[in-house]
């Protein structure tokens, strides 16, 4: 079992193992029923936006059959997984104790270098790359982005999926996201039909509410368009979050959950944390959530194009969430509900955290002491342990129990099982015993990094009361010596 943080060298390289393929977070996942689970070393995004099963970065001439099966077990394995993570973590770790100096060249995985000396052909699209100083950029296109999982959506429909292609295994990213779109159809119409019913008053305000960005439960989040006043040529851009009264739920308990959402999100001013401006209700009566619009859509939809997260980019943006997180637990309010579909991201690469509907507050501001909370509430993957089994419990350790599990799905676009709970699935059992070993539990020894893999492991302890606070873990040495881009420092 890996002991906690330490300064103990990085361990040996190990091969990609068996691993659970990550549900959509959702309860619905529950019902899954994997058959094969297979961990595949990190690849590039095929032509569609799906993961290129690990062909396209090397392809021998002509190869022999002893070759083509001795490089199944060994060299093509080790090669890929050598050129694209190793030394390239290895680069950035070593830069970051020597004051930054890299050679600014991004893993040549799902992004492409600039080519100075060409100027033939446009400069191919790249979403983060590493500036010759160290720092990094994101660069986050959701129309990019959503063409992408259209092409992907109308070849699954179609039946053009392709051979080898392990996306659509009952617990991936991608199984789940095709059950959303379909029903997505299903409700264009009434997106049509509701599009030309907003307020004078919030129209007035924020501008006319046009596309759909976002849809959930009980509510869907429109985009506001309002021309600026000091300059015509411009928009200001809103999110207007329309919450619709649950079924059988009165109008004094939907009035009561939407003010204490609003509350609590408006309370919270920090750069990781989404902004929310305003609370109204439409002509219809239903009340509208206006916050600030984040243009790189959700950390959900880039995990599913990308297949995985490089792992600087990964990095960053598992630091800026901690930093949010341990900004909401010294404000005395727990989130409950954190997973990728809550993390919002500008076009630079800034994480906000939104949709504070499970929201708790644990502890008011002249106390000392933090209250213990019960029930069960979040999505499958993400709930921690102590949820199921315990009468009550601290919600600050279950929100840190939800990054470490966020922050593996965005290294290795998959979850570790479909929920922690024991007897209950066979991968959390396999992790209970596994983290007892000095080998460890396989699916996290891919994290190359030693001070990694501990921190994750700490996260990851199902003892809530051993388990790392958000502050611990923004001091671990792991996390501490994390570069994150000036967009996420600064929140723009």
């Amino acid at each position: 079992m890996a002991a906690p943080v330490s300064n103990s060298p990085q361990a040996p390289t190990t091969k990609p193992v068996e691993s659970p393929v990550p549900s959509a977070s959702t309860a619905s996942s529950l019902h899954s029923q994997p058959d094969n689970f297979a961990l595949p070393p990190p690849t590039s995004a095929g032509t569609n936006g799906a993961p290129a099963n690990g062909d396209g970065l090397l392809k021998p001439k002509k190869p022999t059959m002893t070759s083509r099966i001795s490089g199944m077990f060994g060299r093509r394995e080790e090669s890929r997984e050598s050129t694209r993570v190793t030394l390239y973590e290895k680069n950035a770790e070593l830069a970051a104790a020597n004051g930054g100096a890299t050679t600014g060249r991004p893993p040549p995985a799902r992004q492409a270098s600039v080519s100075k000396g060409k100027e033939t052909s446009p400069a191919p699209y790249r979403r983060y790359w590493v500036n010759d100083d160290g720092s990094h950029e994101h660069h986050l296109k959701v129309a990019k982005r959503q063409e992408k999982l259209s092409d992907m959506f109308q070849n699954l429909m179609l039946g053009k999926k392709k051979e080898g292609n392990h996306d659509d295994q009952p617990l991936s990213l991608m199984a789940n996201w095709v059950d959303v779109m379909r029903n997505e159809k299903e409700k264009l119409a009434e997106q049509k039909n509701s599009a030309n019913h907003t307020s004078q008053t919030l129209a007035q305000k924020y501008g006319k509410c046009q596309e759909v960005v976002g849809r959930g439960a009980f509510g869907i989040v429109r985009v506001a368009h309002k021309t600026d006043a000091k300059d015509p040529k411009r928009e200001q851009l809103y999110a207007v979050k329309e919450f619709k009264q649950r079924p059988g739920e009165s109008s004094k308990k939907y009035q009561k959950r939407l003010t204490a959402e609003f509350c609590i999100s408006s309370s919270m001013q920090h750069p990781n944390v989404i902004n929310t401006l305003d609370l109204l209700q439409d002509e219809k009566g239903i009340y509208c959530e206006v916050m600030e619009y984040c243009s790189g859509g959700d950390l959900y939809t880039l995990v599913l194009a990308a297949g995985q997260l490089e792992v600087l980019e990964a990095d960053c943006f598992f630091k800026q969430l901690m930093r949010g997180v341990e900004y909401m637990h010294e404000m005395g309010v727990a989130h409950r509900d954190l997973k990728p579909e809550n993390l919002l991201l500008t076009q630079h690469g800034s994480i906000k955290i939104t949709d504070f509907g499970n929201g708790e507050c644990f502890r008011m501001a002249w106390e000392k002491e933090a209250h213990m909370t019960a029930g069960l509430c979040g999505s499958a993957p993400y709930i921690a342990p102590e949820e199921y089994v315990d009468l009550e419990f601290d919600p600050r350790a279950v929100d840190v129990w939800a990054c470490g599990i966020i922050y593996m799905a965005m290294r290795t676009g998959r979850h570790l099982w479909r929920v922690a709970q024991r007897g209950e699935d066979e991968f959390f059992d396999r992790y209970l015993e596994d983290r007892k070993e000095e080998a460890g539990y396989r699916p996290i020894e891919v994290l190359r990094r030693r001070q990694c893999r501990n921190v994750i492991y700490s996260i990851l302890d199902p003892n809530p009361t051993r388990r790392l606070t958000a502050h611990q873990v923004l001091f671990s040495e792991w996390v501490k010596e994390i570069k994150v881009c000036r967009a996420g420092d600064e929140g723009f």
